[in-house]
């Protein structure tokens, strides 16, 4: 475990793009973090990584470790790299956000979430207590959208404790606990 995005455990330097992979999973899970803290009043604390074993990230909550698998949203692969850049501005965010008018992507976004979560219950985690925390990383999906179709996580069969989202990338709308 470590708080170091650059290195693993053993101090060994991360490829540019396992550190980009920890970046984006510790700035979800602070969100994440900031927000619950925001909504409920019970803080979450003390944020590190972990190696591929056990899940993503770990805090304290209620005087106990509290394991994050954390998954980031994208309606297409193209979406995802370009979510990494540092100018999220051009051209190609405005016309995704003119497609989000467009059309209603309900049934994609609950395909999307389904997969994701399928996917990552089928992953083994050396844990007592995971929460899965989805960040919405599209601008197809917004928050109404997810209100709409959470239903379709009642009947899933998962490993995790509870099931979050953040609908929105910079974290600043209401959670949403799925499950």
């Amino acid at each position: 475990m470590t708080s170091d995005t650059s290195h693993n455990s053993s101090g060994q330097p991360l490829s540019h793009s396992e550190h980009e992979k920890r970046l984006l999973e510790r700035d979800a899970a602070r969100l994440f973090m900031r927000r619950y803290e925001q909504e409920t009043g019970q803080p979450m604390r003390h944020i590190w990584h972990n190696e591929p074993a056990k899940p993503d990230i770990s805090c304290y909550f209620e005087d106990h470790q509290l394991d994050l698998e954390i998954a980031h949203l994208y309606a297409t692969a193209e979406e995802a790299r370009h979510i990494r850049a540092p100018d999220r501005t051009d051209r190609l965010w405005f016309y995704l956000a003119e497609l989000a008018i467009i059309d209603d992507p309900c049934e994609q976004l609950k395909m999307a979430l389904l997969t994701l979560l399928n996917k990552k219950a089928e992953k083994h985690y050396d844990s007592d207590r995971v929460w899965l925390v989805i960040r919405n990383a599209s601008v197809l999906w917004n928050r109404a959208q997810i209100l709409r179709i959470q239903q379709a996580f009642d009947k899933q069969n998962h490993p995790f404790e509870q099931i979050w989202i953040i609908p929105d990338f910079d974290g600043e709308e209401p959670l949403i606990r799925v499950a």
